[in-house]
């Protein structure tokens, strides 16, 4: 969340922070006048307190010099007191409530370096990987649903009777496609990142932490039975791991990286295209993590990216590098990079890594901090996130890409190493899928 101090004194530059969004911007006006309500009771509340002290104290001395008798009208003073105390401090608590809700649904201050723009039609392109759709031939403009369907690795069909739309399966050589994928994006980062399998269902305060809630519940799966949330990403249970804690600054910066599933509701899905792997309710992703100070996250953003731009390079796709406009940027993001695979079949560009520098925002929600050596105090970290591999969409322009002139699908050399000895997925002479009628 932003910080109330910035906020209470220079409430101006923040609204026009988050008016570069597109979003509005009263409830800024709100918080300020929610705080300033805030301080003026606060203050008359410690008055008040002030004065029970030194009620009590007169009282006390009166009864050790053997006074008893003249307490009693100090002492109903002090009763009065305290009844009015006890009213200004629920209202107290009930205002910092009210701040606390409003600025949980405040977005983070995009960058000044972040470009202009409410959506992603102002995204600007930084580099591509060569992109020429007159390279592509016809049989890699086969979409990636179909060639699944032919080779026999990817069954939308039988998903949708186990779970219902938008989920899919994976079979035979698709699913050991998809596992090899997830061991890439692991191995390539182990030099410097630490493995980390955390829990799926997490409490609604990890949510609350990485800025999934409140706003995003919506597309979010709940379990309501046990308040528990299905991640959405690893992102939610990586920030929160280190909670409440303080960091040393010669830990920083902090890198992890995760393989989980990941479920989204895509409520916002209706009406656009959601076949095969374009958009799916549970999908596999490996995300990278770290925490930092301040002064180490321009350096450690750029990192992250490197290593995600450097996985789908040498998985050889063709891929652009977007620097995401203020209001394409995730709520909790102040600048985003994103990377964009080209599927031949799909004919569209597909987003496989989005990485974002999130300031203090996240740490301040989830309280981390650090302490730089030799001092007392403690300062917010600051956090990133970046897919290291998303599966699903990478998975589809691999087997578009990839797909030969006889249907079969090349496998890409970087992925050898993760495949047991498959290099080419060709149909199954037995096929295993049968017409599962109407």
């Amino acid at each position: 969340m932003l910080d109330i101090k910035l906020i209470r004194s220079n409430p101006d530059a923040v609204k026009a922070a988050i008016a570069r969004r597109g979003e509005s911007t009263s409830a800024i006006d709100e918080i300020v006048e929610l705080d300033s309500r805030l301080r003026a009771l606060s203050t008359s509340r410690d008055e008040l307190r002030a004065e029970i002290r030194q009620t009590s104290k007169q009282v006390g001395l009166l009864h050790a010099e053997g006074k008893s008798a003249d307490t009693k009208e100090l002492a109903a003073r002090s009763r009065a007191l305290g009844a009015e105390e006890k009213v200004l401090d629920e209202r107290c608590t009930q205002l910092s409530r009210e701040i606390e809700v409003r600025l949980l649904n405040v977005s983070n201050m995009p960058s000044s370096d972040a470009p202009d723009g409410f959506s992603e039609d102002a995204n600007v392109e930084v580099r591509n990987s060569g992109f020429d759709p007159e390279r592509f031939d016809d049989h890699q403009k086969v979409p990636h649903w179909d060639v699944g369907e032919q080779l026999q690795i990817l069954d939308v069909d039988r998903a949708v009777r186990l779970s219902g739309s938008m989920f899919v399966m994976y079979r035979g050589a698709g699913a050991q496609l998809l596992r090899a994928l997830i061991a890439f994006g692991l191995e390539r980062n182990r030099d410097a990142f630490e493995e980390v399998r955390p829990p799926t269902l997490v409490k609604s305060d990890t949510m609350i932490g990485s800025g999934h809630l409140p706003k995003f519940a919506d597309d979010a799966y709940h379990v309501s039975r046990d308040d528990l949330w299905a991640i959405p990403t690893a992102e939610v249970p990586l920030t929160s791991m280190f909670a409440g804690e303080v960091l040393s600054e010669t830990d920083l910066p902090l890198r992890l990286m995760a393989h989980t599933s990941c479920y989204r509701r895509e409520a916002g899905a209706a009406g656009r295209d959601t076949r095969g792997l374009l958009r799916v309710h549970e999908f596999d992703k490996v995300e990278m993590y770290a925490f930092c100070t301040p002064q180490q996250g321009h350096d450690m953003h750029h990192e992250i990216l490197d290593r995600a731009e450097g996985a789908i390079r040498d998985l050889g796709l063709t891929y652009r590098i977007l620097d995401l406009a203020c209001g394409d940027i995730s709520g909790a993001g102040t600048r985003t990079f994103d990377i964009e695979v080209f599927a031949p079949g799909a004919d569209r560009w597909l987003e496989v890594s989005s990485v974002s520098w999130c300031t203090d925002y996240q740490t301040r929600r989830a309280n981390i901090r650090f302490r730089r050596k030799g001092t007392k105090g403690t300062e917010f970290a600051h956090s990133l996130n970046g897919s290291a591999l998303a599966v699903p969409r990478v998975w589809a322009a691999i087997v578009e890409t990839y797909r030969q002139p006889d249907g079969s699908v090349e496998m890409p050399e970087a992925l050898h190493p993760y495949l047991g000895g498959l290099t080419k997925i060709e149909p199954r002479i037995h096929s295993p899928f049968v017409d599962l009628g109407e």
